[in-house]
């Protein structure tokens, strides 16, 4: 298969697939044949012309980029793109004084340094392409997000500036869960761009209307995460639906049905709307859910490859005013 289309990444010189691999749920696999899955796995996304692939320490502490550089380090520098994040630490087993919490929070410019050093390492690669400040958002921290914010922006934001200018790593910028607090930071300092997980979808419009153009006017990438919601928009309103990592509550389940009964008037699955929805604006560059088999794969594959009526847009704004 050819390579899917790419688009310039804000005003940086670098392209992404417009369909990329989420490599965060791969981090997590836990079985016997794990190490080889993944492997399987990236290979198939890569046969298929996926030529983008983000990370995170925090991805199975470690095990997301160092599976993905298994693969990654075999190929043509030149012919894919990595992002990975910086804000947790991992902790050597002598240092973690809880078994279930292997990190700690640390958005300092020391830190920043030695977790992109880190990762460099794990992936066996020699340079990052896009270093993203991770979860600085009021969901992760509650009443302490106002300190990790200016940590990371007196700390994180000044390494990472540094290393970009060094060419250390080529773009900089924000891997978060919330579109407020990307415009604050965006508005303080120089990022080249923004992965926003989970606020541009067909649940959650409101960014369309308000954080895209901001975006667009300042010259920012945006990379579109968590194109499903976590599950509910690739599974449909099935039993047990999860919908932002947790359960889908009725009203949720409601507002899905109608979306999928506008999709199915069009011929269209929802994980296909879902997608182009995402990559409706010119300023997002890439779309990448998490996919963790084959058959995840096989199925977004699928659904990137629809083609949307214009007369669906209008058509969702109506069965679902409530997504915007």
């Amino acid at each position: 298969m050819a390579e899917y289309s790419k688009r310039r990444l804000g005003t940086t010189d670098i392209w992404l697939s417009e369909l990329g691999f989420g490599a965060g749920p791969a981090g997590w696999l836990r079985s016997e044949r794990a190490e080889d899955d993944v492997l399987e796995l990236v290979e198939a996304a890569w046969s298929r012309g996926i030529r983008y692939f983000d990370t995170a320490p925090l991805y199975g502490y470690g095990a997301s980029e160092r599976r993905l550089g298994a693969f990654l380090r075999g190929q043509d520098r030149s012919a894919f793109v990595v992002s990975t994040k910086v804000g947790r630490r991992l902790l050597r087993p002598s240092e973690q004084r809880r078994a279930d919490m292997p990190f700690v929070f640390d958005y300092s410019a020391d830190a920043t340094l030695r977790s992109i050093e880190a990762s460099c390492d794990r992936l066996g690669l020699q340079q990052i392409d896009i270093a993203l400040i991770h979860d600085i958002d009021t969901y992760t921290h509650g009443d302490a997000q106002p300190m990790r914010y200016r940590e990371a922006l007196e700390g994180a934001h000044r390494a990472l500036d540094d290393l970009r200018h060094q060419g250390a790593v080529r773009a900089i910028g924000l891997g978060v869960n919330e579109w407020a607090v990307c415009e604050s930071f965006a508005r303080e300092v120089d990022i080249d761009c923004i992965l926003l997980a989970g606020r541009h979808t067909l649940l959650e419009r409101a960014a369309q209307r308000r954080f895209v153009p901001f975006c667009k006017e300042m010259g920012i990438g945006l990379i579109a995460g968590g194109p499903y919601n976590s599950g509910i928009l690739a599974s449909g309103a099935v039993v047990e639906a999860k919908y932002d990592y947790a359960l889908a509550d009725p009203e949720i389940v409601a507002r899905v049905r109608r979306i999928e009964a506008v999709c199915n008037a069009f011929g269209n699955s929802l994980p296909g709307a879902g997608l182009a929805y995402c990559l409706r604006p010119s300023v997002v560059t890439s779309v990448i859910p998490g996919i963790s088999t084959l058959a995840e794969l096989d199925t977004t594959v699928r659904a990137a490859a629809e083609v949307i009526s214009d007369k669906f847009w209008p058509a969702l704004e109506e069965a679902d005013p409530l997504g915007s």
